[in-house]
């Protein structure tokens, strides 16, 4: 009897060695083959790439042994079968769920490293940058519930609570169906924003009438960074049913617009000519559009719109900013009389002589 027990512990022991070992090696083969990777610039992956996968790897192979029978002979646990099965099914699907969002990181990661956000023309980074930070984030909701679910259907006595509660509650889930429509319907239109990109991180836009920056999506709302530093939160669905307005959906380049209000006086030649004097004096324009025309005439002033161009909002609003004072000043030094001004007429009033 002891020859048999001695047998099956060599023979578990041999089982679980040759285990061991074939782990080792692929954990190994692993590491190795991440960090050549790593260092060709065919392949290049971010740094520290297989330091976020090692330990999830790692668990997924204690998961292996954990199923073993070699193990529990080894360590006269026969009788445990059944809390080392679902230990080891539990700790593969918690793996499992790790090593997928890791690699989803990664991938995320390698690919937006190639767009800068921070350059002046950043419209296609804006756009990859939406794209994966969105869809990461449906992604790992949809792996965590499907994880949470497998783990619970692994419990016999849960999955046949659950097979009864569906066949009971039929009114209940339609009920809750309708509860979570609203839900429902701000998740598909983080979807929607995610593939039609009306639109991106860092766009300009105009919400509610308040000028800000997108700064955050998520699948549920989004924030939009004012430009005197408060937060505007808007709920996704907005972005689908509502007009707004967008000044860098197709490119970050754009118009900026000055008006002024003069007298019939003013000599448009001139003011033309000093237009663009100041706008080659200054590195905010970007040298595509210089345009001054006469817009409207009223009884007491004409309307004089400035038309000029830069390589973004921010720098268009500068722009506009101090071409507006510019101009203002060229006008006060040099053609004072052509401000704006009201003009009364003053008539002597007819004398009549009084008959005798």
């Amino acid at each position: 009897m002891d020859s048999f027990y001695e047998n099956v512990s060599k023979e578990s022991l041999i089982y679980l060695g040759v285990t061991l070992f074939c782990l080792i090696f692929l954990y190994w083969a692993a590491s190795v083959l991440l960090k050549r990777l790593g260092k060709n610039p065919k392949y290049l992956l971010p740094s520290g790439s297989f330091r976020k996968l090692a330990f999830p790897l790692i668990l997924i192979f204690v998961s292996v042994i954990l199923r073993m029978k070699s193990l529990r002979d080894l360590l006269n646990l026969e009788d445990s079968g059944f809390w080392f099965r679902k230990a080891s099914t539990l700790l593969f699907i918690l793996a499992m769920t790790w090593l997928v969002i890791a690699l989803l990181k990664i991938v995320k990661k390698a690919v937006i490293r190639n767009y800068d956000v921070g350059e002046s023309d950043n419209l296609k980074a804006r756009k990859i940058y939406t794209q994966f930070t969105i869809l990461e984030r449906i992604v790992i909701f949809i792996v965590i519930i499907l994880a949470a679910g497998l783990a619970l259907m692994s419990f016999e006595e849960i999955r046949e609570v659950g097979i009864s509660v569906f066949a009971s509650a039929g009114v209940a889930g339609i009920i809750i169906g309708f509860s979570a429509q609203k839900l429902i319907g701000t998740i598909l239109a983080g979807i929607q924003i995610a593939i039609a990109q009306p639109i991106k991180l860092d766009d300009v836009v105009i919400v509610e009438g308040e000028w800000g920056r997108i700064e955050e999506i998520t699948l549920t709302y989004v924030v939009v960074a004012i430009w005197d530093k408060r937060r505007l939160i808007v709920p996704t669905p907005y972005f689908i049913e509502k007009p707004f307005q967008n000044w860098t959906k197709t490119s970050s380049d754009i118009l900026g617009t000055v008006f002024l209000y003069v007298d019939y006086k003013v000599p448009f030649d001139k003011l033309r000519e000093e237009l663009t004097r100041v706008l080659n004096s200054t590195d905010l324009w970007d040298g595509k559009v210089d345009v001054l025309q006469v817009t409207d005439s009223k009884p007491n002033f004409v309307e004089v719109r400035a038309l000029m161009s830069a390589k973004d909002s921010s720098t268009a609003w500068d722009l506009r900013v101090h071409v507006r004072e510019k101009l203002i000043v060229y006008l006060q030094e040099n053609y004072p009389e052509s401000i704006a001004r009201t003009r009364v007429l003053l008539q002597q009033p007819d004398t009549y002589e009084n008959e005798s």
